[in-house]
């Protein structure tokens, strides 16, 4: 349960490092290296996202008032969503934001046109600091967010800052669909467009920009941002088709001055009289049916914060304000925000309250126009409470957070920072609402009228949202291990379902390094975030389960970790703190390396370790004892990662640095003594391994870079000579610079990071020796025989699709810690709870229609259960 979204998500991206200038012309330690050869046809690949189903703020939901099932959602760095009703999934719109416009990632306003339902605009923008170095931009789309057009802006907008749970700021005049309203922060007022989002201008008759700062004395300009106009909502019964609506009430963030109105389409304004004040409006809703305006109230803009709160309504003939808040003032520990109207039967509102952390968030339901409210939960005798609901996440049961709270607190709790709430405007029983980690919703809302429990249930797939830090590829067990912002992190078995859990034991808030022994990969070790520590942790299953470690004085967050070749050592450079090794107890401190390098272990030689800092390059080989200074002339600015290349050793690939400095990729084969520049390559960022190609022995090398003036993920098969870039325009997910790597089983297979969109993995259609996934075959488990401590089972693989398997491997997760003790007909081996089970050369070829079967002997205790998913790659 975390208070941390994304606050400092995009701290690491740099004005400088992401700034898109041409790279200032930097020796290199040794000769550069010749150009790049001109790559070949670059290959096709298809993207999907690893599983994990949410993981972020998500600040708005709306819903279309004339299309049913049409809805969106947006996040906060991750970009926005289009509802899928037939798959019940989200579906990604703005994948196609490219790396200098990371910023257009965050999204701060949604528009969808209920005249033209193909119509949706998007407000984007992440940062109104210097943090985010691009203005904002109003993008529009007329094929419901295939494909868009961009109105730029001559300022800021802040998906990420505070206040982005208000709204909605971005309008459509709901009879004259050309015209749209924009609130803007930073003291630019209000703006609108007349030709459908194309061009913008300022309304200068709105006068008051709103002057609330979260934080006045913040220097670095988040917290001290003037948030501005934060809502804008059309009385629809005051106009007519075709002509603009004459009423609109405006948002402001100003606490003596929050609401606004125009009764002449926007050409003068007057502050709303008799208006509360002392608070700040996160939500106007209108109910025209019945001429109320409903708004929420919070002293703070949020999403995390807010002590205090109120819900008035204002009858739009009379004039007349009511308090109608669900808790007397004095008895709130928060503010109310998420605001909703039931459009079938308009009496029954819903607000929450958003910034109740402990114990639980609440949501409140009126049927009588506010008159009376009924909560989501109650207490019956403290700390013992009844709530109306059931939460059902089978589907995502991460989101319990492996917790055992103590009443009244519960697990999973029923949310977080709820700023987004919304009753279907066409089915009265749906309700979808936001929270830090996910979407919720329930299909069954109207039993709380009744007395009867409905279910709430994650709603959330396809809307990935986790800023990923690193991440690691074994070359046996798990596929692929995450180090996650906020979440902390997954080991993934299967990269098409969602984990069971995020790593436990410790739980960190968030994991900023992970790895693992490249000989010995069931040793892995990580280290991250967590308010009084431990900040580092162990696992000899592969990352199955976990053991805090020790960590020495002066530690305050995670930094960068390595483990030996053989996992025996690990070096550690935390925050706070100097590089430091160990065996996994007690830690030492090394010499010769400055504080805040960042760390990796040479993939063959156990006893050594490598670290970088300030453009420097430093080597151990006593296992991180001592370190003495190997190359210099490295980027001294900007972001640098290393890694160093499974079975060569002192063989290492360096990618990083600054425009306005040296910025590129360097390769080493002597342990880091002297760096080649890799000629060609104007920018790069990360660097990774994967399998090597057909017929090659070095492996695959993946970075996200420019190269030939393009950027994007690129892919060499031949040691760096030539590249080519294997995503398009269409698939560029802002920002990928913080960890890529290959997958050192499956080749042609890349896993890339994203600040805000989860965690991409790419294959290609391309024949190679690794094996690819493929839907073509089903697998049948069956235990044929058990007895007392063993059993015996029978797995069929069957082929399904049009030509034959060349090779086949069946994988599966044991899900009571059986062992496999014996196996005939295929190649088994177990690391962990993770099997793996190849084919033997006269049983590699399976035709279509045709089948392999093998068997196993194995060893249980307690229970026997068969594993539930069975997933097969074809290759040899």
């Amino acid at each position: 349960m975390r208070r941390t979204r994304h606050l400092l998500a995009g701290l690491a991206l740099t004005a400088g490092l992401l700034a898109g200038a041409a790279p200032a012309v930097t020796a290199a330690p040794t000769p550069a290296a010749p150009p790049a050869a001109p790559a070949a046809a670059p290959p096709s690949y298809t993207w999907k996202n690893v599983r994990i189903d949410g993981g972020g703020f998500v600040p708005g939901i709306v819903f279309n008032r004339a299309e049913k099932n049409l809805a969106y959602a947006r996040t906060d760095i991750g970009g926005a969503y289009r509802w899928n009703q037939a798959a019940s999934s989200w579906t990604p719109l703005l994948d196609h934001i490219g790396w200098d416009d990371w910023g257009h990632t965050g999204v701060v306003g949604l528009a969808t046109d209920s005249v033209a339902p193909d119509r949706v605009y998007a407000a984007v923008g992440t940062y109104t600091n210097d943090w985010d170095p691009g203005n904002g931009a109003v993008l529009r789309s007329a094929d419901r967010g295939a494909t868009w057009q961009r109105a730029d802006l001559p300022f800021k907008l802040g998906g990420n800052m505070p206040g982005r749970g208000m709204g909605e700021r971005l309008a459509i005049d709901p009879h004259k669909n050309s015209v749209l309203y924009l609130g803007a922060p930073s003291g630019n007022g209000l703006w609108r467009s007349t030709d459908s989002g194309v061009t913008w201008s300022k309304v200068t008759s709105f006068t008051n920009p709103g002057n609330y700062q979260q934080d006045p004395t913040d220097t670095s300009g988040y917290n001290s941002d003037e948030q501005g106009i934060v809502w804008v909502t059309f009385d629809e019964s005051t106009g007519t088709a075709g002509r603009a609506t004459s009423t609109i009430y405006v948002g402001v963030g100003d606490k003596e001055n929050a609401v606004y109105r125009s009764t002449d389409a926007g050409a003068t304004w007057t502050r709303l009289p008799g208006q509360p004040t002392g608070y700040l409006a996160h939500k106007g809703v209108l109910d025209a049916e019945n001429g109320y305006l409903y708004l929420a109230y919070s002293d703070t803009a949020g999403p995390y914060d807010g002590g205090k709160g109120q819900v008035w309504r204002y009858a739009t003939a009379t004039g007349a304000w009511t308090d109608i808040s669900p808790v007397a003032e004095a008895d709130t520990h928060y503010g109310f925000s998420g605001l909703t109207v039931d459009r079938q039967n308009p009496g029954t509102v819903m607000v929450s309250g958003y910034s109740s952390w402990y114990p639980d968030t609440q949501i409140f339901r009126s049927t009588d126009s506010g008159a009376s409210w009924t909560r989501a939960w109650d207490y019956t005798a403290y700390p013992n409470r009844a709530d109306r609901y059931t939460m059902d996440v089978s589907s995502a049961p991460w989101l319990t957070w492996g917790a055992s709270p103590a009443p009244p607190e519960q697990t999973p709790k029923l949310g977080w920072m709820t700023e987004a709430l919304e009753i279907d405007p066409f089915d009265s029983n749906r309700m979808m609402y936001g929270t830090g980690a996910t979407i919720y919703g329930t299909t069954e809302l109207t039993r709380w009228d009744t007395g009867t429990k409905f279910t709430i249930r994650p709603m959330v797939a396809g809307l990935e949202e986790t800023a990923v830090l690193d991440l690691a590829s074994p070359p046996s067990g798990a596929p692929l291990i995450s180090a996650l912002g906020d979440i902390g992190g997954f080991r993934h078995t299967d990269l098409t379902k969602v984990p069971a859990m995020m790593f436990t034991g410790p739980n960190f808030t968030s994991t900023t390094s992970v790895d693992f022994a490249e000989t010995k990969p069931d040793t892995v070790v990580r280290a991250g975030h967590l308010d009084g520590g431990p900040r580092v942790a162990f696992s000899t299953d592969n990352a199955a389960t976990w053991r805090a470690g020790q960590e020495p004085a002066g530690v305050t967050g995670g930094g960068t970790v390595a483990a030996s070749a053989d996992g025996t050592r690990f070096v550690w450079s935390p925050e706070g703190a100097g590089v430091h090794t160990g065996t996994g107890g007690a830690w030492t401190a090394s010499t010769g390396i400055p504080a805040g390098a960042t760390v990796e272990s040479d993939r063959v030689d156990p006893r050594t370790f490598y670290g970088f800092a300030a453009g420097a390059f430093h080597a151990s080989t006593d296992g991180g004892l001592t370190f003495t200074t190997k190359a210099t002339g490295l980027p001294a600015k900007g972001n640098v990662r290393f890694k160093a290349v499974p079975g060569n050793k002192g063989d290492i690939w360096l990618a990083g640095g600054a425009p306005d400095s040296a910025y590129g990729l360097w390769h080493s084969t002597d342990g880091g003594a002297t760096f080649t520049r890799i000629a060609g390559v104007e920018q790069a960022d990360t660097i990774g391994f994967g399998k090597a190609a057909p017929g090659a022995t070095y492996p695959t090398l993946y970075t996200s870079a420019k190269i030939g003036g393009v950027r994007g993920v690129f892919r060499s098969t031949d040691a760096g000579a030539s590249w080519v870039r294997i995503n398009d325009d269409a698939h560029q997910w802002g920002w990928t610079g913080a960890a890529i790597t290959g997958d050192p089983r499956v080749y042609g297979r890349v896993y890339v990071s994203t600040n805000g969109r989860g965690i991409l993995y790419g294959d290609t259609a391309e024949t190679g020796d690794g094996g690819t996934p493929t839907d073509a075959c089903k697998v049948a488990y069956k235990v044929t025989n058990q007895w007392q401590g063993g059993f015996t089972a029978q797995v069929t693989l069957r082929n399904t699709g049009m030509a034959p398997l060349n090779g086949w491997t069946v994988r599966w997760t044991q899900p009571a810690g059986q062992r496999v003790t014996q196996a005939w007909n295929a190649t088994v081996t177990q690391t962990g709870a993770d099997v793996a089970a190849s084919h033997l050369s006269y049983n590699a070829t399976v035709p279509p229609g045709g089948s392999a079967t093998f068997g196993l002997n194995g060893s249980w205790s307690g229970a026997n259960p068969p594993p539930t998913t069975l997933s097969c790659t074809s290759g040899t």
